[in-house]
């Protein structure tokens, strides 16, 4: 049989969100960075993004990640992330995936006990440290990019809800952050679907009534993702289309970020102190702000996340010339 293209993927999750590794298969992408390789593949080459993460081949709640040579000369390795709506410049669950494939699969050499490794992502360099043990990635600690707080005590006016108090940070994307208790909402998985249409609603209103730009990046702009907080628990809802979403199945690392930058604002989360945040699953990251910077006119701080991911599969995935779906499809039994 003759495929017209054929893609090696590691399935892999961290504390529960899937991330899918594309380790072979898509050679170098056009771009002087890691941003530009990003969108590249938005602008030009979005068809590998539709054929991994749509129906048949993807899910609503999977994420993926193309391993690319890096641009900058003190990374390992490269990679862009890829979600159902867009590109993120950054991803935390995603990341931990990243390098526990690199290194479980021998990408990378391992190094027991502590593997040190830089990644040249679309939002700037990570440092990352991995705890290695017999071959196994038992815990990834990096250092991600400042986190910042744009609006603390914002009231939007949301269709259905009236007016609802939000945080909007940075975390690597913009989140917008409401008061889970105030909703009426434990953040309990049987509460997932109200969490996801909830969820949706604000972030749609905080886009159009607080605008947010990156001032290191013009082209990071505008609340992409929204997280409902309650005590150290959360529901991170990433969108599937334009009014759809799925829950994310990991405590979120960059929500994890953006969420400890608005503690810090508040003065609730002092520097040196680990931040256990709890997903909808009650699986754990652990976040820690080790420094205080500025981006811009902004005050921000430079917080690390700590977790774990486990390999879940290997596969190739090919395209037969004749298949009437090349780039997927979407159904609204699954897709809302």
């Amino acid at each position: 049989m003759n495929f017209s293209s054929r893609i090696t993927a590691v399935d892999a999750h961290a504390c529960g969100e899937p991330g899918r590794v594309i380790t072979g298969g898509v050679l170098d992408i056009p771009g002087q960075t890691m941003f530009e390789k990003k969108t590249y593949l938005e602008t030009k080459a979005d068809h590998i993004r539709n054929r991994m993460l749509k129906e048949p081949r993807g899910y609503p709640a999977l994420c993926c990640n193309l391993i690319l040579p890096p641009c900058h000369p003190e990374a390992d390795a490269g990679f862009v992330i890829m979600e159902q709506m867009e590109y993120p410049p950054m991803s935390g669950s995603n990341t931990i995936c990243v390098v526990t494939v690199l290194i479980e699969t021998g990408m990378v050499p391992a190094r027991e006990p502590i593997t040190v490794l830089a990644l040249d992502t679309p939002a700037g360099l990570v440092r990352v440290e991995a705890e290695v043990r017999d071959g196994k990635v038992k815990k990834v600690t990096f250092q991600n990019v400042p986190a910042f707080a744009v609006h603390l005590d914002a009231m939007v006016e949301v269709p259905q809800l009236g007016a609802v108090q939000v945080d909007v940070a940075y975390g690597g994307m913009f989140y917008v952050i409401a008061d889970a208790a105030s909703l009426g909402f434990h953040l309990t998985p049987d509460e997932g679907r109200d969490i996801v249409r909830v969820a949706e609603l604000i972030k749609a209103a905080t886009r159009e009534q607080l605008p947010c730009q990156h001032p290191g990046n013009p082209a990071i702009s505008g609340v992409s993702i929204a997280q409902l907080a309650r005590g150290p628990r959360n529901a991170v809802v990433v969108s599937t289309g334009a009014t759809s979403g799925v829950l994310d199945r990991s405590p979120c690392g960059t929500g994890t970020c953006a969420r400890m930058a608005v503690l810090h604002a508040k003065g609730r989360l002092p520097l040196h102190q680990d931040f256990v945040h709890e997903g909808i699953l009650g699986t754990r990251f652990i976040g820690r702000l080790i420094g205080e910077t500025r981006v811009g006119p902004y005050a921000a701080v430079t917080p690390t996340l700590s977790g774990q991911a486990w390999i879940t599969g290997f596969a190739q995935y090919v395209l037969d010339p004749d298949d009437p779906f090349p780039e997927g499809f979407t159904v609204g039994d699954l897709w809302n």
